[in-house]
């Protein structure tokens, strides 16, 4: 009896073994995830729909896509080519693009037009040297300095980035409102050209026609490399942020990254500018290339300017908060 006993425990023991070890490879195997014949797959961040221009601002999302940046980090980001920001800004408040490159000015009209953006960091501008305007007077004007331009009519894009440029240095040169004058000429291409035939005595222009303005004999009165007065920032639409907060921080980054590998290398993103960015031919050998900062949201102090100034010409009812307007969490 003893002797049965004894075998039947000693074959339920080898049993009970069998099967442990069983469930022990079954276990084994399907907490295997990294056999190479079957990777783990990456989930693809977006889709975002990012509008640009060919103006220096967006050359990172040109580096990236061309770099396939996107693609490595397993993104799906479309560019949006348009051919105005009037154009651009109207597909953003349609819902047709998530994102693009504006100015604060944009910002605020945008919030204004019952488009609620996100701004997540400056784009050209975190430092002066970023992103000039300059002020410019006409070969035969004989203006020579800042004190020249006292009741002479300005050319300026106006309630733009360009009309708060010029209101900028002209009150801290010292001027009253009543001595600042101007006249509205949107379009910067014919801007420039009257300036340069003497059809208009002063102009604000950005880089690089305000470089070639320059070579053309153009004055160069003053600009905004001292002091940082503009600046270009990357923004979405708020529902944006709120469905693809992550896919637009990867966006963020790799805008910075971008960034970063054009200013280390210019001359290897010559061509890619010269096409891109719309530089114009004769100075396209000559015209140093723009440099990117790290993406940093803009400070409180550089919003509250922008949008204040924006109060007082009564483009906006009201200030918006830096709250409101930023979200510093987007930035890497």
């Amino acid at each position: 009896m003893f002797k049965s006993n004894q075998f039947s425990r000693t074959l339920l023991i080898a049993g009970m073994t069998a099967l442990l070890a069983v469930q022990a490879v079954s276990l084994t195997g399907c907490g295997t995830k990294t056999d190479p014949a079957s990777p783990a797959k990456t989930e693809i961040s977006g889709p975002v729909k990012l509008g640009v221009l060919p103006i220096e601002d967006n050359l990172p999302f040109y580096v990236a896509e061309q770099e396939g940046m996107f693609k490595n980090k397993n993104m799906d980001v479309t560019l949006v080519p348009f051919a105005s920001a009037q154009e651009r800004d109207a597909a953003l408040q349609a819902g047709q693009i998530d994102g693009e490159v504006a100015d604060l000015v944009a910002v605020g009209l945008l919030q204004k037009s019952g488009t609620p953006v996100k701004v997540a960091a400056v784009g050209l501008g975190v430092t002066p040297q970023e992103g000039r305007f300059a002020l410019l007077a006409s070969p035969k004007s004989g203006i020579n300095s800042l004190a020249d331009l006292k009741n002479v009519p300005v050319a300026v894009s106006e309630n733009s980035i360009i009309e708060f440029v010029d209101d900028q240095l002209l009150s801290d040169a010292g001027f009253h409102a009543d001595e600042m004058k101007k006249t509205a000429i949107p379009k910067m291409p014919i801007r420039l050209q009257m300036l340069l035939s003497d059809q208009v005595k002063a102009a604000i222009l950005p880089d690089p026609l305000a470089f070639l303005a320059e070579k053309q004999g153009a004055k160069l009165i003053a600009d905004d490399t001292k002091k940082n007065i503009s600046q270009t920032v990357l923004l979405f639409r708020q529902d944006s942020v709120e469905k693809k907060g992550e896919a637009l921080k990867k966006v963020v980054q790799v805008y910075g990254e971008a960034g970063e590998a054009m200013t280390k290398e210019p001359n290897k993103y010559r061509s890619l500018v010269v096409e891109k960015a719309n530089i114009p031919k004769e100075i396209q050998g000559s015209y140093a290339l723009p440099t990117f900062s790290k993406p940093v949201p803009p400070t409180k102090e550089e919003v509250a300017s922008v949008i204040n100034w924006m109060v007082s010409k009564k483009l906006l009812d009201k200030a918006y908060t830096y709250e409101e307007l930023v979200d510093t969490t987007l930035a890497p």
